[in-house]
Parts: C-alpha cells; structure tokens; sequence
C-alpha cells in the first residue's frame, strides 16, 4: 500500500496523502484505503456461564471477535449465529443484538450489567453464573468522512467469519494480536486494539466483496463495471470538476444514451443527482470535521460563490451548510 511514499492531493477529505493513487478502474481499493477511523469503543467481556446480554444500537461498525469460549448471537429477523473461539461477527449498521452462551440464557441490558468505564470509550465487564468461561472483544468502529457510506450501506446485517476461513490468512495472526492484547490488559490497549480492528474490518468488508462478486448490485456493482466505474472515479477524485453528461459518458467511451441508461439502472439516479449527492457528503464531512469553511468547501467543489453552494447544500440536506459544523471544544 506504501509502495511510494509520494505525496498527492487526494480529495476526499481534504488531506494529502503518500499512497500512490490506484489505477482508474480500481475506485473499491480506494474507497477501502479512504476509510478513515475516526472514533471507535472497545470492550473486553470476561463472561462465566449461563449469561446473557442485550447490546443496543448504536450508530458506526459493531464488531465482536471470540478470544475464548463461545456465545450465541440474536437479532430480530435474522438466524442465531452460533460463535465459536477465534470467529468474528461484523454488524456494518450497528445493529441491537443480544450475545449469550446459550440458547435458554436471559439476555439482561449491557447498562443493567454495569460494565466498569477505564478510559474514554473503554469498559470492561465481568458476569454471569460462574460456569464455562468466555472472553468476548466488543469494538464498535465510526469513519470519518462521507467515503465509507456507499460501501458500508451495501453489507448485508450481518458478516460471520469462522476462525477456519481465517486460519492460512495473515488476519489470524492480526487476530492472534488482538486475543493477546485482551489476555494481557497492558498499557495502551484500547489504541492498539482500535487500531487491530481497523485493519480487520477492512479485511472482512474486502474479502466480502470479493466473494459476493457475481450478485453485487447498486454501487458495488457500479464502481466493478468497467465503464460506469472509470465514470464514478473521475467523480470521487475530482467532486469540483465542471462535468456533465458529454465528459462522463466520454470517460465511460460510451454514448451519452447508452451511459445514461447503464448508470441509472445500477444506481437509480441520474449521473446529475449522484454528483450532487456526493458533492454534499464531502462538504458535510470537511465542514463537520473543521477541515474548510463553508466558502473554502464551496470552492472546493466547483461552485461560483458561497451563497450558490448554500442553496444547492440546502435542497440536498434540508439544512443550512452552516448548520453541520460541530461546536468548538
């Protein structure tokens, strides 16, 4: 990934980066490097059965890795998926679930359980009966920036991976890292542990592409088709461009009738509406996270004056510009 250590404007979040740009065809293996962690919490569950627990929702990447023992996990709609030592689960929307050893185990809330804060974003729990002992990571995973959207609304609910899909793959020793660092509790845990988790949610969500290829739809099957997905990368790399259907449909070599139609069947809008789209993501990104002002972002993306960028923003997100920006701290 570091094969050059070069630096390039990237617009995506407004930052320079030393990755070498990927070839035009390759916008997923972008995306994936553009996802940027921005918060994530983490907890290590030392459990003793029977036990049972009841995880609400909560918005970002939910991720649990059994470092020892088992669990069962339940969520509305969805088949039990039993958990063995070494799986991991991945819910992409942050989904309430419950996790317990059994089947017949009460699920009681995380909260009535009173798991003990060490850190910001930081718990440890201890519960259950006094029986078969588990050990359970808990990490759940926000990204900066409007990157992560498309790709992470195309996950199915729920990604299991079983420790012997895993087994000859360099993500089992990044796993291994991680049981050892749950064992250990030393120092600077949460960071490493954040981080571990990082690269393996971006393992998962790669490999689960790569499997779920031949029934991809929407913007994953976009950004795989040869011509509409040349299109989208001139889009992502370059939001402030002055294009329009004649230069999109050149980039995709294809005629504007025949570019229209293909783009609005795998994304159910017109090449207009998803520049749009996407051009108010990132400025709620950059202006959310201080990276530019409101005249700066409008700059950015290719607007005459601020006050256009105002109105445009305003139909799109239902808000004033203005009004996204995070109080300062």
């Amino acid at each position: 990934m570091y094969a050059e250590f070069k630096s390039v404007d990237r617009i995506g979040l407004g930052a320079k980066s030393v990755c070498v740009p990927p070839c035009a065809s390759d916008l997923l293996s972008e995306v994936l490097q553009d996802l940027r962690l921005s918060n994530a919490t983490y907890g290590r569950s030392e459990l003793t059965a029977p036990w049972g627990i009841q995880v609400p929702f909560k918005e970002g990447v939910r991720f649990h890795f059994v470092a020892e023992g088992r669990c069962l996990m339940r969520s509305d709609g969805l088949k039990p998926v039993m958990m063995n030592k070494g799986d991991v689960v991945l819910l992409p929307h942050g989904s309430a679930h419950e996790i317990a050893n059994d089947s017949a185990s009460r699920a009681r809330p995380l909260a009535e359980l009173e798991p003990t804060l060490v850190g910001n974003g930081t718990y440890r729990l201890t519960a259950g009966g006094g029986g078969e002992r588990s050990l359970i990571v808990c990490c759940t995973i926000g990204f900066e920036g409007p990157t992560a959207n498309p790709l992470l609304e195309m996950l199915p609910p729920i990604i299991h991976v079983r420790r012997d899909e895993i087994r000859n793959s360099y993500i089992a020793t990044v796993l291994g890292l991680m049981a050892e660092e749950v064992q250990t509790q030393r120092i600077g845990g949460a960071t490493i542990m954040a981080r571990l988790a990082d690269i393996i949610l971006t393992h998962i969500v790669r490999t689960w592409v790569e499997s779920a290829e031949a029934q991809l739809t929407g913007w994953l099957a976009a950004i795989k088709d040869p011509q509409v997905g040349r299109a989208l990368a001139g889009i992502h790399r370059d939001p402030g461009a002055a294009w329009t259907l004649d230069s999109l449909a050149a980039i995709a070599g294809m005629s504007r009738s025949q570019f229209s139609r293909r783009f609005g069947k795998l994304l159910k809008v017109s090449p207009a509406r998803y520049l749009a789209q996407w051009r108010m993501r990132l400025a709620t990104a950059w202006i959310r996270n201080n990276f530019m002002t409101v005249a700066e972002a409008a700059a950015r993306l290719g607007y005459e004056s601020e006050a256009s960028f105002s109105r445009a923003f305003k139909r799109s997100m239902g808000i004033p510009p203005s009004f996204v920006k995070r109080p300062a701290a």
